[in-house]
This record gives C-alpha cells, sequence and structure tokens, in this order.
C-alpha cells in the first residue's frame, strides 16, 4: 500500500475547504460567545473510565482505545466533547449558578456515523448547566439557529421531540431491558408490526399509546392530536405544552415534530431537537436536554445544549467566492517593501510574486497589482 494513502474516512483538507472550515469556526464562536457562552478547550484523549462512564458509556463502540505509556492505564480518544465538557462545570469550575460553555475541537470515531462521513469530526458545541426550565432548552435552539444564519444556511427546519412522552408511556410496565430495547427500536423506524408484537403483554393504555406515536409525526397540529389520544397519560400534557411553547418561541424558523423520535433516549432526559436543510440525508445538528451527563461526576444539574459537525456543514453551504488579493514584485527593503507591510496591515492579502516564479495560488483572487508609478508604489485593478 502506498505511503500516502490514508485511512478509510479519513481525509486532507485542502485549501478551499480548510478556509470556509476556518472562517465557519470563528463565526460560530464568536456567535456562542455573543450569547454568553465561554469557550473551554478539553483534552483530545483522557482516561477511558472518564471518557465512558455514565450516559457515555454509549460511546464505547465509536472511541479508539490506548495504553499510557507513562502510567499503563488506558485512554481513550474522545468520540464526543459533551462528557468532558461536563466533567469540566462538576469538578473545575463547580459554579452554583448557571455556566455557559461552548467548544470546537476534533472528535475522532472508530466508525463513520453516517454513511459517506468523516471518522474525524470537527465538533461545534454549546451547553448550558444549572438551569431546569424550558428556558434553556429555548435557547438553545434559539442560538443553534443563530449558528446556521451565520454560516448562510438556507431555510433549516427544526424538528422537536421530547423523550418523556415514551418514558411515561412505559412507566410501571413489566419488561425486560431486552423488550424495552426493540420497542425504541421498532418506535425508530416506525415498524408497527414489530411495536404491536413486542407490546402485546403490555397494558392496553401503554399499548395504544405506543402504536398512535407511529402515527404523531408532522406540524403543530400533531400536539392536537397528541393532546387527544395521549392527554390521559400522567406526565404527558406537561411535555405537550413546553413542546408548544418551544415552537412559538423559534418563530418564525419552520418546525416539525415526530413524537416516536426516540434517538439517543438513553442519554436525553427531556426534548430534543434535531436541525435540517433541504437536500442533506441527516440533521446538521442535534442537541436537547440531558440532565443526567454530571451524576458520574458527583454532580447532577441541569443541562441542555447542541453539537454540530462544521466539516458536514460545510457542505451544506454555497460555495464562497475566492478571497480578493494584491499582486505585489517579491522585495524585503525599501520603499515596495513598506508598501507591501502597510497594505497588509490594513488588513489586505498581499500575494509577492518569486523571481523567475508566478504565484500558484487557487485560493486568492489576484484583482489588483502594486505598481510602481512616478517613484511611488500604488495598487491599481488588473
Amino acid at each position: 500500500m502506498s505511503a500516502w494513502v490514508l485511512p478509510d474516512h479519513v481525509a486532507d483538507v485542502l485549501p478551499s475547504e480548510a478556509r470556509r472550515i476556518e472562517e465557519l469556526r470563528r463565526g460560530l464562536l464568536d456567535t456562542a460567545r455573543s450569547y454568553g457562552y465561554e469557550l473551554v478547550m478539553p483534552p483530545l484523549l483522557e482516561h477511558l473510565d472518564s471518557l465512558l462512564t455514565g450516559t457515555g458509556e454509549a460511546l464505547d463502540l465509536q472511541t479508539f482505545k490506548l495504553v499510557d505509556q507513562l502510567s499503563g492505564r488506558s485512554l481513550g480518544v474522545r468520540a464526543d466533547t459533551t462528557q468532558q465538557v461536563a466533567r469540566i462545570d462538576a469538578h473545575l469550575l463547580n459554579r452554583k449558578g448557571v455556566t455557559r460553555l461552548c467548544y470546537c475541537g476534533p472528535v475522532l470515531h472508530a466508525l463513520p456515523d453516517r454513511p459517506h462521513a468523516t471518522r474525524e469530526p470537527l465538533q461545534f458545541g454549546a451547553e448550558i448547566y444549572g438551569h431546569a426550565g424550558i428556558e434553556a432548552d429555548i435557547e438553545s435552539v434559539l442560538l443553534a439557529l443563530e449558528c446556521l444564519r451565520v454560516a448562510d444556511v438556507q431555510n433549516p427546519s427544526v424538528d422537536l421531540a421530547d423523550v418523556r412522552i415514551v418514558r411515561s408511556l412505559l412507566a410501571g410496565v413489566p419488561a425486560g431491558l431486552q423488550t424495552l430495547a426493540g420497542v425504541h427500536a421498532a418506535l425508530a423506524v416506525k415498524d408497527a408490526s414489530e411495536l404491536k408484537e413486542l407490546t402485546k403483554s403490555f397494558p392496553e393504555a401503554s399499548r395504544n399509546g405506543l402504536l398512535a406515536l407511529l402515527q404523531l409525526y408532522g406540524d403543530v397540529k400533531v400536539l392536537d392530536e397528541a393532546q387527544k389520544v395521549l392527554g390521559h397519560i400522567a406526565g404527558v400534557k406537561p411535555v405537550l405544552d413546553d413542546l408548544r411553547t418551544t415552537a412559538a418561541r423559534i418563530s418564525p424558523a419552520r418546525v416539525t415534530f415526530d413524537l416516536a423520535h426516540v434517538r439517543g433516549y438513553a442519554y436525553y432526559s427531556g426534548a430534543r431537537f434535531a436541525i435540517y436543510v433541504p437536500g442533506a440525508s441527516d440533521a446538521l445538528v442535534r442537541g436537547g436536554r440531558y440532565d443526567e451527563v454530571g451524576a458520574v461526576f458527583g454532580r447532577n444539574r441541569p443541562a441542555a445544549g447542541f453539537s454540530l459537525d462544521i466539516k458536514q456543514l460545510v457542505g451544506a453551504v454555497a460555495p464562497q467566492p475566492l478571497k480578493a488579493a494584491i499582486r505585489a514584485p517579491w522585495g524585503v527593503d525599501g520603499d515596495v517593501a513598506q508598501a507591501i507591510s502597510a497594505l497588509r496591515r490594513q488588513g489586505e492579502t498581499v500575494v509577492c510574486v518569486l523571481p523567475g516564479h508566478e504565484s500558484e495560488v487557487d485560493e486568492f483572487h489576484c484583482d489588483r497589482e502594486l505598481v510602481q508609478v512616478a517613484d511611488q508604489w500604488v495598487v491599481r485593478a488588473i
């Protein structure tokens, strides 16, 4: 095998894409900061028992593992950053009030999490700790939408759900873990026949309610229908009210509902959302409420947030024009050097032509040139 061949689903990022990724990274972090989120930078690898405790156990198959040559302990390369940020909130910051944190950095997946996905996403996320109210859920959705607006994503659609509906329907149901896992899997793919088989021994109210969920997807009218068929189930009405409130607060964004959507049911503790754009096969953003995330670190407090892969995001936005630049002759002293330095201090990109070579630059459009006119160096259009 050639030495330059990379592993499957791992790729170099070339100038055009790299420029856009970096522009997006800066824009997203600035947007999060404008909402009051503080930047943290967790390490790329940690002790394995820290990465995979509690809710992090679901990431076991996605985590690359190695042995620390210093301590002999097992280490893991992070496959997700949320667990690390929860540790920072719980132990390093340990604040009493609300804490808003954001992050952006690479994660590594043992397997691609969707067709054609990279195994080295650049994960951006924002999380709010310490507030159990719906306001934190709404803020997470609003910030996610603002990030997509900054990225120039067109026509996003927010899909809302809440894992508490399924939990309410399963409360007190005498079923083993394997059966419950099967129920969640059947709900996820809307397999009515499998769901009927798995729930044949369930109480009638739970069974009928779970089967009804398969049809409860669409616009806001879904909530009215859910109220009719599930409103008598303890705990369901407040959840439907919260979903209605959230949808109203994030208007005018397009909002849909899928009350059978239980992706991440072992992770999320309440509302969850996904944001899609036309033409994309998978969600650009996923988030919601995950109040149990800090429990394994000894500080179980409310948490909500979202994350996205900037590399995936780049593929969903229109290509950007090349950055305008100025072509200049090579010079390290004298008037030309001073003129070049002055232009760069003004924020211009100046590409110097090395003696005997034309510059081969794909990322800049040299629409002007620095020339000497009457003993003065001036910029003129090409």
